[in-house]
């Protein structure tokens, strides 16, 4: 198995069969299945890669920003401010990338 470490999270990736299977280690130890039967056919220098670059779009490096509830405005006085309806999470990229490995 190789590893790879990106936004200070641990992965590993190991080949099956001629493909890759990628996992997540779990601060107690554990795994967690990223994905299964990937790059089929591929070498392993660029299936690093590939997966380096699934890594990164399915745990991008960024915050959640969820709105404010726009059902219990905040009262100030005899006012009442409503922030936006904001229906969904927003997702804050930084601009820069994980230091894990830098593009």
């Amino acid at each position: 198995m190789k590893s790879l470490r990106y936004n200070d999270i641990d992965f590993l990736i190991e080949k099956t069969e001629g493909k890759f299977n990628i996992f997540r280690v779990i601060p107690d130890g554990s795994y967690a299945i990223v994905g299964t039967g990937l790059f089929p056919g591929q070498p392993e220098s660029q299936a690093q890669e590939s997966a380096q670059a699934l890594v990164k779009t399915i745990f991008p490096v960024g915050i959640k920003v969820v709105g404010p509830d726009v059902s219990h405005p905040h009262p100030i006085g005899e006012i009442n401010i409503v922030g936006p309806d904001v229906g969904h999470p927003n997702f804050i990229y930084w601009n820069s990338d994980s230091t894990s490995f830098p593009v």
